[in-house]
């Protein structure tokens, strides 16, 4: 049986691929009154990121991109969340916004995360 297209306001868990920051967070799923189901994922918090390998550090230079920094460091432009989490900014934007910014660049949780979810 085919699953119907999830409405707005709802989290399918097959659209997150495995390198995506939401891939491991949790989906809550709940029923209202009408028997509509609603799916969200749960609040993600980012932990633990200070035990991770340190591979590199990156001097930020006028002309940095998150995504490129991803791709160079870790071969996915759409890892740049890894690199955002690890240096606490909220958005990877924030990463490159001031030249001169030294950035940590980690390896992989193995573990089985990245930096927590929760």
């Amino acid at each position: 049986m085919t699953q119907p297209e999830p409405t707005a306001g709802s989290i399918a868990a097959e659209r997150f691929p495995a390198h995506s920051r939401y891939a491991t967070a949790e989906i809550v799923t709940a029923v209202d009154d009408q028997g509509v189901e609603r799916r969200w994922l749960r609040r993600r918090f980012i932990t633990g990121t200070d035990v991770l390998p340190t591979l590199a550090q990156h001097l930020v230079v006028a002309g940095d991109r998150p995504d490129l920094l991803a791709q160079f460091y870790y071969g996915d432009p759409l890892l740049a969340w890894r690199i955002a989490d690890v240096n606490r900014a909220q958005d990877p934007a924030e990463l490159v916004e001031h030249p001169g910014r030294v950035l940590r660049i980690t390896g992989p949780d193995l573990s089985g995360g990245f930096g927590g979810a929760g």
